[in-house]
């Protein structure tokens, strides 16, 4: 009895055919007619009534409802959910739809409606971007059931909470991955540098796949095996790529969404993921105030799975990052020379100097890039012009803040540290550029 109560309503189609035999009960004590009309018109509402109770109620499971997603969002891209409601009714029923969806969605309002025959299934389609990491917990599936009729509706509650873990950006991973496996990156604005010339050994024989240099196909293999088979060579010596991460206030900025810092994470997993196929070690470290996870430089098959899980956990906090502990992780642990990106923000020529020696010491070891962020919306604000003189002052203010990060990139310049300041959109196509461009000059 208690689940029919919380499963039972009256539809507003119900309410507004009784106001409208209570509005013939009144014109009844006018026109006795209207009364009789009154009379018959209860009896065929509350008939009607029942008889559409009886058809949804007749089976204790009439209708069944699923959602189908991933176990793994990823983060900043639409993914893809499905909801599938099955009708057991031996007659077409009209749904509604409300799915639970996470909180950190921020969106109440999901409702789909439709008509479903008899046996069969009704598919509902839509996409969901998360802009945090985490887990994501769904609630359950509502559906609200009525017949053509529409006077009466019972509500099936599917239990059908689940978690859903949002990774950084394996969509993203996904495109480069297949563009690089096709020799394809320009297509994504990656440049294609001319390697130069360097030592190389040969490694092993393997078949021929699309994007493979056809200069380096072995004849006599693909001969011998019917197949194309081409040489593989190797550098002499595999070049070791870190993402240093800062994980400080700074990073919070939001951008489209996405935080400062997880578009750096987004970037440095697929930074990690060229390096790995160019044959390199890619390692990791994220800091603040302290060192917070530090992953050695590998080449393994598990090594990206390691990045990405490593990243998953990454949170910025509200400490001022410290570049001297990262240096003397960067000391301890790192001892071939390597390519250091450092992701991290300034926003002024005297944040920079509070940094810098200890920035000076990691360039004497390494190859250091520091990848900081243009802040588009404040150079969007420039392309408006001033119209008082409230107007003028905040773009004066506006200008030097611009200005500052262009004098960022000179100091860095200036004391021989690399710099690639980047809109936060643009930042992985960058930062492979900058990464390929090392590489093919040899300049480790």
């Amino acid at each position: 009895m208690n689940n029919f109560l919380h499963s039972f309503f009256l539809t507003r189609r119900t309410f507004v055919a009784g106001w409208a035999v209570v509005l013939l009960a009144v014109l009844g004590f006018v026109w006795p007619l209207f009364f009789a009309l009154a009379q018959a018109a209860t009896v065929l509402l509350f008939a009607a009534v029942l008889i559409e109770s009886v058809l949804l109620y007749r089976l204790r499971k009439g209708i069944s409802a699923a959602r189908n997603t991933s176990a793994k969002w990823s983060n900043g891209d639409e993914n893809p959910v499905e909801l599938v409601v099955t009708n057991r009714h031996g007659i077409a029923v009209n749904v509604k739809v409300l799915d639970e969806l996470p909180v950190q969605l921020q969106k109440r309002d999901l409702v789909f409606s439709g008509t479903v025959a008899p046996g069969e299934s009704l598919r509902f389609h839509y996409a969901v971007r998360p802009v945090q990491r985490g887990v994501y917990a769904y609630g359950a599936i509502n559906v609200l059931v009525s017949t053509p009729l529409g006077l009466v509706e019972r509500r099936y509650t599917e239990e059908a909470g689940r978690e859903v873990a949002v990774y950084p950006s394996f969509l993203q991973l996904r495109k480069y991955e297949l563009l690089a496996i096709h020799d394809r990156l320009t297509l994504a604005g990656v440049k294609r540098v001319r390697r130069l010339a360097t030592h190389a050994e040969f490694d092993r024989i393997k078949e021929y796949i699309p994007g493979d240099d056809r200069r380096s196909v072995n004849w006599k293999a693909t001969a011998r095996r019917g197949r194309m088979m081409v040489n593989v060579y190797q550098d002499e010596k595999a070049q070791q790529v870190f993402s240093l991460i800062d994980m400080g206030r700074t990073m919070r900025m939001p951008f489209n969404g996405l935080s400062l810092l997880d578009h750096a994470i987004n970037a440095s997993l697929v930074l990690g993921d060229i390096a790995l196929r160019k044959d390199d070690r890619a390692g990791l470290i994220t800091f603040s105030k302290k060192v917070h996870s530090s992953l050695r430089a590998g080449k393994d098959r598990g090594q990206m799975l390691r990045i990405l899980e490593t990243l998953y956990g990454q949170r910025t906090d509200h400490a001022e990052s410290d570049i001297e502990q990262l240096y003397i992780e960067v000391e301890r642990n790192i001892h071939q020379r390597s390519l250091l990106l450092l992701f991290t923000n300034f926003e002024s020529v005297s944040a920079l100097h509070r940094q810098l020696p200890h920035l000076r010491r990691l360039a004497r070891k390494h190859l250091l890039i520091v990848v900081f962020f243009r802040n588009t919306e404040l150079e969007q604000a420039l392309s408006t012009p001033a119209r008082d003189a409230v107007e003028v002052y905040n773009r004066t203010i506006t200008e030097k803040y611009v200005h500052e990060k262009r004098l960022v990139a000179k100091e860095l310049e200036r004391h021989g540290i690399g710099s690639l300041l980047v809109r936060p959109e643009e930042l992985t196509v960058n930062v492979i550029n900058r990464y390929l461009e090392i590489k093919a000059r040899g300049q480790l």
